[in-house]
């Protein structure tokens, strides 16, 4: 299979075709290289698909309609995975104009142009965050989500609803979904498990927002990358699927497991909550369980060894 992946240079991004490399696929990965993090660490993360034969890399940006027109006249591809975005709760309530130009305005001229070169298959990447401060737990896709706390979250939910809007009129083939704090090697270096780590390891205080009982249902990432595959496989007309682990770790328990692994005792510097930051994450993933045969195998404990792992042989700085 020939696939085009945006954003295939992001921690997701990069560890999907790593292994769909492994299994034989083409690949072309579209990444703008953006500079909310250092530039070095998505070279990094590419360095070992860059040698395969079936790689090809293009930079550049989904807002710009004549590269993607580019990429499929000179590429086959017989389905998008699409996880360009512009990432993050928090920057999104600063920059809002930003994060729809990129997540909405991007999505929509990779759909348009894949309706004008007749690719109709896609996994779009959406997020835990459209749930917002949901009552009911765990979250549901049959849940309302008409309550976004942030633009961020907002975007997500224009896209899953472009998605559906392109599957009704075209019948186009699309799977949203819903990745619920993804962690493991390659993650970002702005998201909390990459940052205490590294200040912890350092002696450096860390601040946490809230008391410390707001809590997260964190994913493994190739927990990740397996319920991506199997979507993949499975893809067939339009569904919503939750990808989470369906287990909840407060940020007290996840600072001492980090601990633990690190063997430092963290300096915690409690602040107020932060605007656009949800109370919790938790996924039902019966839906995952039934279409995609999706069963995550990493405990929590299990998946902090293995970061804190790569992040000491020096491989995320």
């Amino acid at each position: 299979m020939n696939y085009f992946v945006t954003g295939g240079a992001g921690f997701i991004g990069s560890n999907l075709v790593d292994v769909l490399l492994a299994e034989g696929h083409s690949i072309t990965v579209l990444d703008n290289f953006d500079d909310f993090y250092p530039l070095k660490i998505k070279i990094k993360n590419i360095e070992q698909a860059r040698k395969n034969k079936n790689y090809v890399l293009v930079e550049g940006d989904i807002r710009d309609k004549n590269i993607l027109r580019e990429i499929f006249t000179n590429n086959k591809v017989d389905m998008v995975i699409h996880l360009a975005a512009k990432a993050g709760v928090r920057p999104s309530i600063d920059y809002p104009e930003v994060y729809y130009d990129v997540n909405l305005i991007g999505t929509l001229n990779l759909l348009e142009v894949m309706m004008e070169y007749g690719c109709k298959k896609m996994i779009f990447a959406s997020s835990s965050s459209i749930y917002g401060n949901n009552k009911i737990v765990p979250f549901s896709e049959d849940d309302r989500v008409d309550n976004p706390i942030s633009p961020y979250a907002a975007t997500k939910k224009a896209g899953e609803l472009l998605c559906y809007t392109y599957h009704n009129l075209y019948n186009f083939d699309i799977f949203c979904l819903r990745f619920f704090t993804v962690y493991g090697p390659r993650q970002r270096p702005d998201l909390a498990i990459y940052k205490f780590t590294k200040l912890i390891s350092g002696g450096e205080p860390i601040q946490a927002f809230g008391d410390g009982n707001t809590c997260r249902d964190y994913t493994y990432i190739d927990d990740i990358v397996q319920g991506i595959s199997s979507a993949i496989f499975n893809l067939n007309g339009f569904e919503i699927i939750n990808l989470g682990d369906s287990r909840t770790i407060s940020l007290k328990k996840m600072i001492k497991t980090l601990e633990t692994e690190i063997g430092k005792k963290a300096k915690i510097e409690f602040l107020p909550e932060q605007l656009g930051d949800v109370k919790q994450t938790y996924a039902n993933i019966d839906k995952a369980k039934r279409i995609l045969n999706y069963n995550p195998q990493f405990l929590f404990e299990e998946g902090i060894k293995e970061f804190v792992k790569w992040y000491k042989k020096g491989l995320g700085k």
